[in-house]
């Protein structure tokens, strides 16, 4: 009886700092659909000539996110969680106000330097499905980050309602303003974490501090943790690649900004709408085959998108694209979770999240360049051979597990 109500003490307190966390999560979670959705865009507008480069800026944004993955996970684990949230959102917001200078000054790197520092803070906010796998039971660590997950959908309506109503704010220049209010998301983040409760339950901290770590490599080393790296950063990858091209391949079909901002809004719920499910789906039916839906979803999307150029095409993709994005990371992210002990969280997230980023931060500018030289379809061709690489590598680590039981 005692350790049933210790045990719901402690998911107690892992669902309060689940729901802050996706209250950062809405705000500071805001820029990414901002930045993806006008980050093109802005690109294409501020470049003369080539529009080769024209998410270079979106690119930015993830390269930002993958440079600062170690050093924000170091940071936290030096300083704790609130007060690296807190340093986050003051650099995702010092971005936004260079942004807008840039575009003040019709500068197209340092508009792609400002959304690296926008990325930068999103490296901090891919912690918070981390942080809040800090506190609860085994049992209860997929609930709350699909908790804070769930915060996205907030994020996939501000974002782009932040495009729609204050694009023309600083009116002869365009798209500025959407930038400036941007700003104040990431001030309201730093209220809000001031409730989350410390990550580690008090009753172990003093056992995690006399615990040896192992070398970062064996942890990485570990084929469960390689799997999930690859299916969770192929999902993610693949995402970002689709995604970055939809905006600018529906303008070049003759549709409008607001019909390419509505299909990334589209997009954006549908990647955190399904976390009021998929938390249970994982714990039901397991992580593996969870991440394995998600890669068939992925598929489905491709197929969607290469049948058709119309805009409800566009967007049963980005839907679709939207989910199969979920259920792919949110299962990979789980599958982490299980490769490393308390102790080792920070380094084991930091390296995850730097070949995560790391990739995306490719596949974004890949993205640019592939739909100016092969095509929308070209773009969607590349799902198939990659979703088959991790679906393989999902069987293999199956067979695996059998060989060893």
């Amino acid at each position: 009886m005692a350790v049933i109500e210790a045990e719901a003490r402690e998911n107690a307190v892992a669902r309060k700092n689940a729901i802050l966390l996706a209250a950062c999560q809405s705000v500071n979670g805001a820029a990414a659909p901002l930045s993806i959705a006008l980050g093109g865009v802005v690109g294409s507008y501020l470049l003369a000539a080539d529009k080769s480069l024209a998410t270079a800026p979106v690119t930015g944004f993830t390269v930002g996110a993958a440079i600062m993955s170690l050093p924000a996970a170091i940071l936290m684990r030096n300083i704790g969680r609130r007060n690296g949230f807190r340093i986050g959102a003051l650099v995702g917001a010092a971005g936004m106000l260079l942004a807008v200078q840039a575009i003040r000054m019709q500068s197209f790197w340092l508009f792609a330097f400002a959304l690296l520092l926008a990325g930068a803070s999103n490296a901090f906010v891919q912690q918070y499905r981390f942080a809040a796998a800090d506190r609860g039971t085994a049992e209860y660590k997929p609930k709350a980050i699909s908790i804070v997950l769930i915060g996205g959908i907030a994020a996939a309506i501000i974002g782009p309602q932040m495009i729609l109503h204050f694009k023309d704010y600083l009116q002869p220049i365009p798209f500025a303003g959407a930038f400036l209010w941007g700003t104040g998301l990431f001030l309201a983040s730093i209220l809000i974490i001031q409730f989350m409760a410390p990550g580690h339950p008090p009753k172990s901290a003093e056992e995690l501090a006399n615990k040896p770590q192992r070398p970062l490599l064996e942890i990485m080393a570990q084929p469960r943790f390689i799997v999930a790296v690859m299916c969770g950063t192929s999902a993610y990858a693949l995402m970002s690649y689709v995604m970055t091209a939809a905006p600018l391949a529906m303008i070049a079909c003759g549709f409008d900004i607001n019909d390419a901002t509505w299909g990334i809004q589209w997009h954006v719920m549908a990647m955190f709408a399904p976390s009021f499910v998929t938390g249970h789906l994982i714990a039901r039916f397991g992580k593996e085959r969870i991440v394995a839906i998600g890669l068939f979803i992925l598929v489905a999307c491709a197929i969607v998108a290469l049948n058709g150029i119309s805009l409800a095409h566009f967007y049963l993709a980005l839907i679709l694209l939207g989910v199969g994005w979920n259920f792919g990371f949110i299962g990979a992210t789980a599958m982490i979770t299980d490769t490393y002990e308390p102790h080792e969280k920070n380094k084991a997230q930091g390296a995850n999240d730097l070949v995560l980023f790391g990739t995306v931060a490719l596949a974004s500018l890949m993205s640019g360049i592939s739909l100016n030289n092969m095509g929308w379809d070209f773009i969607n061709w590349i799902v198939f051979p990659i979703v088959a690489l991790c679906l393989v590598s999902l069987w293999w680590l199956k067979g695996r597990g059998k060989a060893t039981a």
